[in-house]
C-alpha cells in the first residue's frame, strides 16, 4: 500500500511547493532566467539522486536507452514552468488557478487517454468531467 501512496504524496507535496515558488518569482524577473536557475539545480539534484539511490547503473548506458519523450518533456516543462510564472504575474490566484488548469487538465487526459492509451471512458468518468466543469462555474463566479 504505502508503495502505491507513497508517489502521489510525493507529488502532492513538490506541487505545493512548487506552485509557491513559481508565485514567488520576482515580477521583475524574467522568467525564462527564473527557469534556467531552476533546472540547473534540478540537473543537480538529479545527478545527486541517479549516483545515491542508483543501482550502480552506466549513465552513459541510460542514455542510450533514450527516445523522444525526454527531450519532448523538457519543452513541455519549460512550458508549464512559464506558463505558471506568467499566469500568476497576470493575477491568477494560487488557490483558483492551479483547479482551474487541473480541471481542463483532467477533461483533456480523459480523451488522451481514450484514444492514444485505449482506456475505458465510463460513466463516471465522463460525470466526473461535467462536475468538473460545473465546479469552474463556482470557482470563478464573482
Amino acid at each position: 500500500m504505502f508503495s502505491y501512496i507513497w508517489p502521489i504524496a510525493l507529488v502532492v507535496a513538490s506541487n505545493t511547493i512548487y506552485q509557491i515558488c513559481a508565485k514567488s518569482v520576482p515580477e521583475e524577473m524574467n522568467p525564462f532566467a527564473s527557469i534556467i536557475v531552476t533546472y540547473l539545480v534540478g540537473a543537480a539534484a538529479s545527478a545527486v539522486f541517479y549516483f545515491a539511490l542508483g543501482s550502480g547503473g552506466n549513465l552513459a548506458r541510460e542514455f542510450g536507452k533514450l527516445n523522444w519523450a525526454p527531450f519532448v518533456l523538457g519543452f513541455a516543462i519549460v512550458g508549464l514552468e512559464a506558463g505558471w510564472i506568467y499566469a500568476y504575474k497576470a493575477g491568477w490566484q494560487i488557490s483558483t488557478g492551479f483547479i482551474v488548469q487541473s480541471s481542463f487538465l483532467a477533461m483533456v487526459l480523459l480523451l488522451v487517454g481514450y484514444l492514444l492509451y485505449h482506456e475505458a471512458l465510463t460513466w463516471n468518468k465522463l460525470l466526473g468531467a461535467v462536475i468538473c466543469l460545473i465546479g469552474l462555474i463556482f470557482i470563478n463566479y464573482k
